[in-house]
């Protein structure tokens, strides 16, 4: 019996990937030292409640908890309640968004006493879940448009009630599931138009209406170049367009008293030439380029918006921190005073760093949100080069990892909400350590597991070990077979 007993406890275990698990341990252990240094206040008792590592121990610990339990259950209640949990996602954040408590201009939490939990969070996880349910699809195919548009539709939905509770960041974060559709399919020269559309918003206050537009015609001109092949029809019909429009611009100022600009004769020689080209796509059965005249059609019709959205939709510190970011404005003692911080904690951190507890920028707080968002700076300051290096490479090796544990899967599921796992974590890592040295905006989003908050570490954990059962159910399976 005693036997029996042991073999069903080590078959919990076995199939799981072993190094994803090391890890995410690393990462943990980390973060925790890191908030501890960050965090600590010589004024309160050192194992109070108050002290936010003693806090972030019980949010370890529901975290470790939470693990076993997804350990523990079948795989399959991932794909087959993978709509009910999207489903519940939505309510939550709809829920958040009418009742929630808002926190540094973001309504986007729920509050109960002195535990505070943000619903964005796992409604990443429901998202990625509905993805990999619907791209997985027996049907599913990526290249027909109204399949591609209800994937869209699935991110999109999330990110538009995110974008309600004033927490942009957080939703954006949805964004990084373009890079699983490249992964299974999508024209690769589709996705470049589509990364052009999500920068035009920041484009539109580097250029002028005129210039924007010229890059527009040449980028999507390039890109329905590559895809179908034809690039000397393709170079001879930009050539037309422009000089047309700079025949109609010298008419307006001959007979009609300047009365068109030089933008506006462009863009009626732009439309014109989108109507040419969608006759003539029709007439030679050209399907491919339907997507791209819609790409363009849609930057061109957003770019006149850009001020309207930047005026009316978002918040007065989100627009500093913009036209900060741009170098269009400076404010060394506002909007631009958490990232100079950081990055002088960063950089006096030197190679081997100033050692634990020891650093003057964080001690002194210097640095707001020092063990939240601005964690990384702690690590630059106490750390050093080599610390920072460190916790970069165990963040990579772990991206690394659910890449090469989507692709030896089986079960399109499996593959698809493992790269969307990637995709998340990457796109935190990249924004939370470009906005700590300036190369990114800051937008307020955590750094994997290092952060402190309950929200985070037990959503990113739940987003890990999904994908870690995931994958240890075939092996498992694999290696039951081999006995």
């Amino acid at each position: 019996m005693l036997n029996r007993y042991k073999k069903n406890q080590i078959s919990l275990f076995e199939g799981v990937d072993s190094v994803a698990v090391i890890i995410y341990l690393l990462l943990v252990a980390v973060g925790f030292v890191n908030i501890i240094s960050a965090s600590y206040n010589d004024e309160i008792e050192v194992f109070s409640f108050a002290q936010n590592y003693i806090k972030q121990i019980f949010w370890m610990g529901a975290a470790f908890s939470v693990a076993l339990i997804i350990l523990l259950l079948d795989s399959r209640y991932y794909h087959m309640y993978a709509y009910y949990a999207y489903a519940l996602g939505i309510l939550m954040l709809i829920a958040v968004l009418l009742f929630g408590r808002e926190v540094n201009g973001a309504k986007a939490w729920f509050e109960f006493g002195s535990v505070r939990i943000q619903p964005v969070e796992f409604a990443k996880i429901a998202t990625a879940l509905a993805v990999a349910r619907l791209m997985s699809n027996y049907s599913f195919s990526i290249k027909r448009i109204g399949h591609l548009m209800r994937v869209a539709l699935i991110i999109l939905l999330p990110l538009a009630i995110i974008v309600l509770q004033n927490d942009t960041g957080s939703g954006v974060v949805l964004c990084s599931f373009i890079f699983v559709l490249y992964r299974e399919g999508l024209n690769k020269w589709i996705c470049i138009p589509m990364i052009i559309v999500a920068v035009l918003f920041i484009c539109s206050f580097l250029f002028t209406p005129l210039l924007l537009l010229l890059l527009l015609l040449v980028i999507f001109t390039v890109s329905s170049a590559m895809m179908i092949g034809s690039w000397r029809m393709h170079i001879i019909f930009l050539a037309m367009i422009c000089l047309m429009s700079m025949l109609l611009y010298g008419a307006s100022l001959l007979f009609w008293d300047g009365a068109l600009s030089g933008y506006a004769s462009l863009l009626m020689m732009t439309l014109a030439g989108v109507v040419v080209a969608l006759i003539y796509a029709l007439r030679k059965n050209i399907s491919a380029i339907f997507l791209t005249l819609a790409l363009f059609v849609g930057s061109v019709a957003f770019v006149p918006t850009a001020d309207t959205i930047f005026e009316s939709v978002l918040k007065e510190h989100q627009k500093v921190r913009i036209l900060s970011f741009l170098g269009i404005m400076s404010d060394p003692s506002g909007a631009d005073y958490n990232v100079n911080q950081s990055k002088i904690a960063i950089g006096s951190g030197g190679l081997f760093g100033k050692g634990f507890m020891e650093g003057t920028q964080i001690k002194y707080n210097f640095v707001p949100e020092k063990h939240t968002d601005f964690i990384f700076c702690t690590v630059g300051e106490e750390w050093g080069f080599l610390g920072s290096m460190f916790v970069l490479a165990l963040l990579c090796a772990l991206i690394l990892r659910l890449m090469k544990m989507g692709e030896r899967q089986e079960e399109p599921f499996s593959r698809i909400y493992s790269y969307c796992v990637a995709a998340i974590l990457l796109f935190h890592v990249l924004v939370n350590v470009g906005m700590t040295v300036g190369l990114m905006p800051v937008m307020g989003i955590p750094l994997p597991f290092l952060s402190y908050g309950g929200s985070s570490l037990v959503a990113f954990t739940i987003l890990v070990f999904v994908a870690i059962r995931l994958d240890a159910s075939p092996r498992k399976g694999l290696m039951s077979a081999v006995r």
